[in-house]
């Protein structure tokens, strides 16, 4: 990756971090995002321990190497369950390059339901159409081991949405750019479910073929999330934010 490749990407993280922020998708100075820099994806950026997501830069994210051993005793060192999530799933699933992990309202809503599942009702609960798992051991704190037992579940590429049940929603995918549109398009799927439910009414699922056919189309749509981002970004530089530097 060259220095200039590197910079940008920097600044596609910190970018989601702000819009995470402003979308009111974040918790504050908890949950993290990180994005793999080296072939393996053994090496990752993440956010810096309790800093807010609406004042990330992209200076001041962190570089980690999932094998250090020796991380948790660094200056700088991440939040405790960031490490044991995030290191665990970069060390086991090297297709997951970008990690995201929030508790955005409606999909923790859904993580707290008897059955969190996500049935195709619309376009956007289609898109992720069994491309999601869902996570129903929830162990506490995601220490090491619980980190590693949730990057077990991640183990299939085809699956790039983890519902965390009792606890909250992580999406994996190649780019910043593509991951942050799928942790916005969850939240909105959630939201159209939950709010669904509340009518009281049945609900109208769409057959297997026509939400597999909606799941494909968008996963393939071309740029649309790259433009997402871009747009995104495009909005933080007219208004002189900072995030960038």
């Amino acid at each position: 990756m060259t220095i200039d490749f590197l910079l940008d990407i920097r600044r596609d993280l910190a970018a989601a971090f702000r819009w995470t922020a402003r979308f009111n998708m974040h918790e504050g100075v908890a949950n993290h995002f990180s994005l793999a820099i080296n072939e393996d994806g053994s090496r990752f950026l993440m956010n810096p321990n309790q800093m807010h997501f609406s004042r990330i830069t992209a200076s001041s994210l962190i570089e980690l190497d999932a094998n250090d051993p020796n991380t948790m005793q660094r200056a700088d060192a991440p939040d405790p369950t960031a490490w044991g999530l995030h290191g665990s799933i970069h060390r086991a699933c090297p297709h997951a390059r970008c990690v995201m992990h929030a508790h955005p309202i409606f999909s923790t809503v859904l993580a707290t339901l008897k059955n969190p599942e996500l049935p195709p009702i619309d376009q956007n609960t289609a898109m992720f159409y069994q491309r999601y798992v869902v996570d129903d051991d929830f162990g506490g704190l995601a220490f090491s081991d619980e980190g590693e037992r949730c990057a077990k579940l991640l183990s299939d590429p085809s699956k790039f949405a983890m519902i965390m049940g009792n606890h909250g929603m992580l999406v994996v995918g190649q780019t910043v750019a593509q991951t942050f549109n799928r942790l916005y398009y969850f939240e909105r799927a959630a939201e159209t479910y939950i709010r669904a439910l509340q009518t009281g009414l049945p609900l109208n699922v769409l057959s297997h073929d026509i939400a597999e056919r909606t799941a494909a189309a968008l996963e393939n749509y071309p740029g649309y999330d790259d433009k997402f981002l871009a747009e995104l970004r495009a909005m933080l530089d007219a208004e002189g934010d900072n995030y960038a530097q």
